[in-house]
């Protein structure tokens, strides 16, 4: 027996909680379900005849609240938002950066950002709110066939990230491809007027 918090949604998912550990619960059944109250325990069975058997020996508080339809869960800070940030602001990346195209098309999917350097050279860049090998990867390969382009070529990498592992940064730098930390809130120009790389 121990303290748990009991969730009971309007799906008819119900939920068993401790306070610690994570947001994920210690139990839980999915709907369709049906919560069957018995004198001193709570039986919650699916349509395949499965039982989850919780056991209640004193209620500490029990409250109720219509939360009404949900909106929809709106995210800050997603890779969308990145790209549109520094596609606003490419010269954070280098004095005399200019944009070519957002969502730049390949064979194989599109680049986020195609940019030219100050010295007029193709740049393909790549953002991720984390960067992992898996982002180099995909940067290599719309590399690749970008300098297969004799109007393009040669066309050098960035990878952007808000963070980016030691591995990735490893390989990124193996294969000349130019890495920069990006500040979300620097960018939104929330915490100074200045725009700050790392």
């Amino acid at each position: 027996m121990a303290q748990r918090l009991l969730m009971v949604k309007a799906d008819g998912s119900v939920l068993v909680h401790s306070d610690g550990g994570s947001y994920k619960p210690l139990n839980w059944m999915s709907p369709p379900c049906w919560l069957m109250e018995e004198p001193g325990m709570w039986v919650v069975q699916n349509k395949a005849g499965e039982k989850l058997l919780i056991t209640i020996d004193e209620v500490l508080h029990e409250s109720k609240h219509e939360l009404g339809v949900d909106p929809g869960l709106v995210k800050d800070g997603v890779e969308a938002h990145l790209q549109e940030l520094l596609a606003e602001h490419v010269t954070t990346l280098g004095a005399g950066w200019t944009l070519v195209r957002r969502e730049y098309p390949t064979a194989i999917g599109p680049v986020d950002l195609m940019c030219r350097d100050a010295d007029g050279r193709a740049v393909a860049v790549e953002i991720k709110r984390r960067g992992e090998i898996d982002g180099v990867e995909q940067l290599t390969r719309y590399l690749e066939l970008l300098n297969r382009d004799p109007l393009l070529a040669p066309v050098q990498g960035v990878f952007a990230a808000q963070q980016i592992k030691p591995q990735a940064r490893t390989l990124a730098e193996d294969r000349g491809i130019r890495c920069v930390v990006l500040d979300y809130d620097a960018l939104r120009g929330t915490e100074s007027d200045e725009f700050r790389l790392f």
